[in-house]
């Protein structure tokens, strides 16, 4: 299984790497939505991205109307974990193509449950 983590933060992209390969995955890192694109169309299709909302470049609402635009990602789970609290952004997040949205902060029980949700095996 593989995951591509797209956070501008550092700190939050490796404890969510952590997060994930203890889980099984391998991690590909990317440090906003337009890195993503970029880091997509050079490895294997990920399984599943868990992405931030709040980032320069390309936020991760743009990021996923990107991908989802492109039919080349349709099998790719995509969960935003993000700041964002709002129901709108939620709503927005979920009709532009995410499957899933937890907020940060966050715990290990409750992205190991996510991925769950989305019908991952960890």
């Amino acid at each position: 299984m593989r995951a591509l983590i797209v956070d501008d933060s550092s700190a939050m992209r490796k404890i969510m790497g952590r997060i994930l390969e203890k889980a099984g995955f391998e991690i590909d890192l990317a440090t906003d939505g337009r890195n993503a694109l970029s880091v997509l169309s050079e490895i294997p299709m990920p399984q599943v991205a868990l992405v931030d909302w709040n980032m320069p470049e390309m936020n991760g609402l743009e990021f996923v109307q990107n991908v989802r635009a492109n039919g080349t990602y349709d099998a790719m789970k995509i969960m935003m974990v993000t700041t964002e609290t709002e129901s709108e952004q939620m709503i927005s997040a979920l009709e532009a193509g995410a499957n899933e949205y937890t907020m940060k902060p966050f715990t290990k029980e409750a992205i190991l449950e996510k991925l769950r949700m989305l019908g991952f095996e960890v």
